[in-house]
C-alpha cells in the first residue's frame, strides 16, 4: 500500500497555476515539478508514526465489547478508564509533546513515540484487570498525541513550499490506513479464541517495533539544528537530502522570520491571537464533527443501527476503505484547490450526512440507511478536517513556536478527543444517538461559518512567509 502511494505522489507532481477549475485536475504531466525521492522517502518514514496513531486508536473498537463484559464494568466506568484512559494519555501527550520536540528534537522525539507504542501493545495484551489495561492505554495514548506535534512538524520543515501540503497529508494517509489495518485485522482476529481481544490489541507491537527502528535513521530537522546553532550539521543534512534550499537561504529566512521575535516570546503572545484562534477552532471543529466518537464505537453504532456483530465489523473494514480513498484524494487535491477548499468541501458533506444520520436513528429507518449515510460522512471527514488539520496546524505558527503551537492545536484536539467519545455510551443509553449525531451536524454549521470568514489559504507559502503575515506584526 505504502508503494501505491509513493506512485500516486510520484504522479500527483506540483500545480501550474490553471486558470480555471478544471484545470487543476489535468494539468499535463510534462509540467509538474518532480518530488525529491529522499524528502519523499523521510517523510513517508516519519508519516508511518501516523499509522500507529490510527491503529491504536481504532483497535479498541473490536474488543471493547468484550472487555466491559469480561470485567462486569459500567457504561461509566468503560468510557472513562477502558477507553479513556488512552484518550487522556492524547491529551498528555500532546500538551507536553511540544517539549521533547523542541528540546531534543524531531527525530529523538519520533523514535521514543515508537517505544511508547511498542510497550503500549505488549502491556494491554498481557493486561488482566482493566485498570492495568487502561494504565498501558494510557502510555500508547502518549504516543499518539505526541506524534500529532512532532510528525507534522518534522515533515513541514522538510518539505518544499509547493509541496508540504501534500507530504504532510501522508501522516494523514497512515493515520487512516492504521484504521483500516486495524477494522481488517479485528475482523480476521474475532473468534479466534476465548481472549481474542489479547491478540487484537497486542498485534500492534510488530508495526510499532519496526517503525521505532526505522526512526533511527531519520536526519534531523534542518530548521531545528538552526535554532541550536547547529549550522554546520544543517548543511550536511540538507545537502543529503537534496533540498533546493541552502543553509545560508535557510538561515536568512528564519532570521527575517524571527527579527522582531525575542528569546521569551511565547504563543499566548497578542501577536500570536490569530493563529491561536485558528488552531483551536479547527481542532475544536474536528471533534465536534463526531469523528472520533465514531471511530472508537464503529461496531457498537452499527449494532444500534440494527445490524449484527459479524456484519458490524465487516462494515468497519468498508468505512476503513472509504477513509482511505478519500483521504488519498484530499491528497491528491489539497496542494490543487487549497485547504481552504476542501474544508468547505467537507463541511458540506458533513452537515448533510450527520443530518440524515440523526434522521435515520430518529425516525427509525432500518436497512441499509445508517451504514450508508455513516460512508459518506467518512468520505466528507477524510477529504476536508482529514485532510488539512494536521498540515494547517503545521503551518500557521513561526519556526521558533512551531512545536510550542503544534502541541497546543492537538492538545484542544486530543482533550475534546477525550471527553466526547468517553461520554458516548452514556449519551446513548440516556438520549439515543440520534439527538447525538443532530448535535453533531449542528456544529458542522459553525464550523462552514469559520471557514467562510476566517480560514485564511496557505497553499504553496514559504513557512516563514506565512508567519509574517498571520502574526500582522503586532508586538
Amino acid at each position: 500500500m505504502l508503494l501505491s502511494v509513493v506512485s500516486v505522489l510520484y504522479w500527483v507532481e506540483s500545480p501550474v497555476a490553471p486558470k480555471d477549475f478544471l484545470a487543476r485536475f489535468r494539468a499535463p504531466i510534462r509540467h509538474r515539478t518532480p518530488m525529491n525521492p529522499k524528502i519523499l522517502r523521510i517523510s513517508l518514514i516519519a508519516a508511518l508514526a501516523g499509522f500507529l496513531f490510527g491503529f491504536d486508536t481504532v483497535v479498541i473498537s473490536g474488543a471493547e465489547k468484550k472487555l466491559q463484559a469480561l470485567w462486569e464494568t459500567s457504561d461509566a466506568f468503560h468510557g472513562t478508564v477502558v477507553i479513556g484512559m488512552a484518550l487522556f494519555g492524547t491529551v498528555i501527550g500532546a500538551l507536553f509533546g511540544g517539549i521533547p520536540t523542541n528540546r531534543i528534537g524531531r527525530k529523538k522525539t519520533l523514535f521514543w513515540i515508537g517505544v511508547l507504542y511498542t510497550l503500549s501493545a505488549l502491556g494491554s495484551a498481557l493486561a488482566n484487570d482493566p485498570v492495568s489495561f487502561g494504565i498501558f492505554r494510557f502510555l500508547g495514548g502518549l504516543g499518539i498525541g505526541a506524534s500529532t506535534v512532532a510528525a507534522p512538524t518534522y515533515i513541514s520543515e522538510i518539505a518544499p513550499a509547493k509541496q508540504r501540503g501534500r507530504l504532510v497529508g501522508l501522516y494523514q494517509f497512515n493515520i487512516v490506513f492504521g484504521i483500516l489495518i486495524a477494522f481488517f485485522s479485528n475482523y480476521l482476529l474475532n473468534g479466534i479464541g476465548e481472549n481474542d481481544w489479547r491478540w487484537m490489541v497486542g498485534v500492534e507491537a510488530i508495526p510499532a517495533a519496526i517503525y521505532t527502528l526505522f526512526a533511527l535513521g531519520l536526519p534531523k530537522s534542518p530548521r531545528w539544528l538552526l535554532t541550536r546553532g547547529a549550522k554546520e550539521e544543517a548543511a550536511v543534512i540538507l545537502k543529503r537530502i537534496g533540498s533546493e534550499l541552502t543553509v545560508d537561504r535557510l538561515q536568512q529566512d528564519m532570521a527575517q522570520s524571527a527579527s522582531s521575535a525575542g528569546k521569551q516570546e511565547h504563543i499566548f503572545m497578542g501577536k500570536y491571537r490569530f493563529p491561536l484562534a485558528l488552531a483551536f477552532l479547527i481542532a475544536l471543529f474536528n471533534q465536534f464533527s463526531g469523528i472520533n466518537a465514531f471511530l472508537y464505537y464503529a461496531p457498537r453504532i452499527f449494532e444500534e443501527a440494527g445490524l449484527g456483530e459479524n456484519t458490524a465489523l465487516l462494515s468497519s473494514i468498508g468505512i476503513g476503505f472509504t477513509n482511505l480513498v478519500f483521504t488519498l484524494l484530499g491528497i491528491y487535491l489539497i496542494d490543487r484547490l487549497g485547504r481552504r477548499q476542501l474544508m468547505y468541501i467537507g463541511s458540506v458533506g458533513y452537515i448533510i450526512s450527520l443530518g440524515l444520520v440523526a434522521a435515520a436513528f430518529i425516525l427509525e429507518w432500518s436497512g441499509i440507511m445508517v451504514p450508508v449515510f455513516l460512508f459518506i460522512f467518512i468520505a466528507a471527514h477524510a477529504i476536508g478536517q482529514g485532510a488539512v488539520i494536521w498540515v494547517f496546524i503545521s503551518e500557521i505558527f513561526p519556526n521558533h513556536l512551531r512545536g510550542s503551537g503544534q502541541s497546543f492545536g492537538t492538545s484542544i484536539h486530543w482533550i475534546l478527543a477525550w471527553l466526547i467519545p468517553s461520554s458516548i455510551p452514556v449519551l446513548f443509553s440516556w438520549i439515543g444517538p440520534g439527538p447525538v449525531f443532530a448535535f453533531f451536524a449542528f456544529m458542522m454549521v459553525l464550523q462552514l461559518l469559520f471557514v467562510h470568514f476566517m480560514m485564511p489559504e496557505t497553499k504553496g507559502i514559504s513557512l516563514e512567509a506565512l508567519s509574517k503575515k498571520l502574526s500582522g506584526g503586532k508586538k
